[in-house]
């Protein structure tokens, strides 16, 4: 079976693909054990600097998502399953509606509509967020939470989760869409997603560098780790679609934690001086689309597939040290 990755050069990209490569089969949507003999991952640059790479499984399709050739030559006769990671991140769609548009909903329906030309419905994978949640919120959503995005980023992947839904209720594709909580921490530079600080207030401070928060301390977020987000990608891929018999949304389970308190566990796990390198800065943008996202989930249908979240956020900081 061949299995496609969009963004499959990119972070938790990459995580997803040496995991995939390691367990080696997947559940085809007719609920058939299938082997993985092609993995393709899709992307605007090459994966470098991975071991598996070398696997003789492994092809790299590297072109823009937006230009349709591109997609086309990843998705053959043969692809059982599809991971959609691509997407521009929710500062950059804020900041730009086109090109959030053209990467985030066109590219996606793009994709949908070449599985269309298979001759068997595949597996397919949407990353949503929980960014299509907004505004006046309870303290804890359930998992009936009628969609309010606040920010072009939610809304384009709100769009997207009702096309799954209603492709996978025509019987065009076995979908399901996974509300990512925001996902730290992220190695190497920081990116334009209006979350990418949650990252950088843990990782510059433990490479000796000074990092700049510019959201309230105040400010609380849904999170996870990248290998427990990896482990729940795979799951939610493998789930009968029985299991999600009125919607293919499901909300992946998290721990919420404020930014104060990430940076308390950078304290606790590595010291004074190392959290010392965090420092306040207010920015009013990133604020108010951090301060308009849920902070809490029940995740019932999440944790009823068998999806796991983390321990603490100290354990978060330290599975990143030992990364």
């Amino acid at each position: 079976m061949r299995v496609v990755i969009t963004g499959g050069a990119g972070f938790i990209g990459k995580l997803l693909a040496a995991k995939l490569l390691e367990r080696s089969v997947l559940t085809d949507a007719a609920g058939q054990v299938r082997e993985i003999s092609e993995l393709v991952l899709v992307d605007i640059v090459a994966a470098q600097n991975e071991s598996w790479l070398d696997d003789r499984r492994v092809t790299q399709v590297v072109g823009d998502i937006t230009d349709r050739n591109v997609l086309a030559s990843a998705v053959t006769p043969s692809t059982g399953s599809i991971f959609h990671l691509a997407a521009v991140v929710s500062g950059q769609a804020e900041a730009d509606f086109d090109i959030g548009m053209r990467v985030n909903v066109d590219s996606t329906r793009t994709l949908l509509e070449l599985t269309r030309l298979l001759a068997a419905p595949p597996k397919f994978v949407f990353t949503s967020s929980v960014a299509v949640f907004g505004g006046a919120l309870p303290a804890v959503l359930t998992d009936d939470q009628i969609l309010t995005p606040q920010g072009s980023y939610g809304a384009q992947k709100a769009m997207c989760e009702l096309l799954v839904s209603d492709m996978s209720r025509r019987g065009m594709i076995d979908g399901r869409s996974l509300r990512l909580p925001t996902v730290t921490v992220r190695p190497g530079k920081p990116n334009k997603a209006a979350s990418s600080f949650a990252s950088g207030i843990i990782r510059e401070p433990l490479a000796g560098v000074d990092s700049v928060c510019p959201a309230s301390p105040d400010a609380r977020m849904w999170c996870l780790s990248p290998s427990r987000v990896v482990d729940n990608i795979i799951i939610g891929h493998e789930a009968p679609a029985s299991a999600l018999p009125y919607t293919r949304s499901i909300s992946v389970p998290g721990i919420t934690v404020s930014v104060r308190e990430m940076v308390e566990s950078l304290r606790r796990v590595a010291g004074e001086t190392v959290a010392a390198r965090v420092s306040w800065q207010l920015d009013p943008v990133v604020d108010r689309l951090v301060s308009s996202w849920p902070q809490a989930f029940t995740a019932d249908r999440g944790k009823s597939l068998g999806m796991t979240t983390d321990a603490s956020f100290d354990d978060i900081v330290r599975a990143h040290i030992d990364q």
